[in-house]
């Protein structure tokens, strides 16, 4: 039987709420700067009572974006951010589960090999392979393109190898009932393997969702239009002009930029919980 001390129960939950206050200090600030004019926000110090100035900015910043960061409106920057985030979480998951599936249930030459040189990407920094990527992207026509920004993103040893892992603990009872009732591998595949992954396909597709929202060095690299900057350059932009930087211009766009992550994790923390502590992992 455990012993439960009152002390050490206070203690607990005091350096909780430390560590809460901590990260959740910026955020609070972030959002009265963006609800305030820019002279309330450049002041020292800077007011932290919400302002009255919340319509406006967030207007100015959805239909034409801060001066600062040229004529792109927020709007259409969060809607590429959207589209790069769903594009390279769907085809992470999709690539990894096929790539699973073969090296799992089908025997092909040098299968154990194709599963190490997949696994050995791991070990290779983006860096290291960002200057050939952007090469073939290149000689495609492929700058300034959904597909630029989103195709050479979506493999995933990581999600390969979690799916292998997985795959490899389904009993062979259900293969072989599959085959005993005239299945196909895909058939298999859909009505069988699916089904069962759908928590670890939840967890991960909240994980892959955030990458690829926060990508910043490989968009920057192939999109020069501003109409396919994600929101994370968008940032960047507004506070790298020389004039002077709309603080609260930049901080209503912080505000929308952490709202769809957000909103991804509340509405699949069920499934993403379930995903990665289910015992049968």
């Amino acid at each position: 039987m455990v012993e439960r001390k009152p002390l050490l129960d206070w203690l607990a939950h005091g350096i909780l709420i430390l560590g809460v206050c901590v990260v959740a200090f910026p955020i609070y600030v972030t959002f009265v700067g963006s609800t305030n004019p820019l002279d309330n926000v450049v002041a020292s110090p800077m007011k932290l009572s919400f302002g009255d100035q919340a319509m406006a900015n967030y207007s100015q910043v959805l239909g034409t974006g801060g001066a600062a960061g040229g004529n792109a409106p927020v709007a259409r920057m969060l809607w590429v951010s959207f589209v790069m985030a769903m594009l390279i979480a769907c085809g992470k998951i999709g690539i990894s589960l096929i790539s699973a599936f073969a090296l799992v249930y089908f025997k092909f030459p040098a299968k154990q090999f194709c599963f190490w040189l997949i696994f050995i990407t791991l070990m290779l920094p983006v860096e290291v392979r960002i200057s050939p990527t952007y090469q073939v992207v290149s000689d495609l026509g492929m700058l300034n393109s959904y597909a630029g920004l989103t195709l050479p993103l979506m493999a995933s040893a990581t999600a390969t190898f979690l799916f292998r892992q997985f795959f490899m603990t389904v009993p062979d009872e259900l293969v072989e009932a599959s085959r005993m009732d005239g299945a196909s591998p895909m058939r298999f595949f859909f009505d069988v393997l699916l089904p069962l992954s759908k928590t670890s396909i939840a967890a991960l597709f909240v994980i892959m969702f955030i990458y690829g929202w926060n990508q910043y060095l490989w968009p920057l690299l192939v999109s020069t239009d501003q109409s396919y900057y994600p929101i994370v350059i968008g940032i960047k932009q507004m506070i790298a002009g020389e004039s002077q930087v709309e603080w609260h211009l930049v901080m209503a766009t912080a505000v929308l930029a952490m709202l769809p992550p957000v909103a991804i994790v509340i509405l699949m923390q069920k499934w993403f919980v379930k995903g990665l502590v289910d015992a049968e992992k």
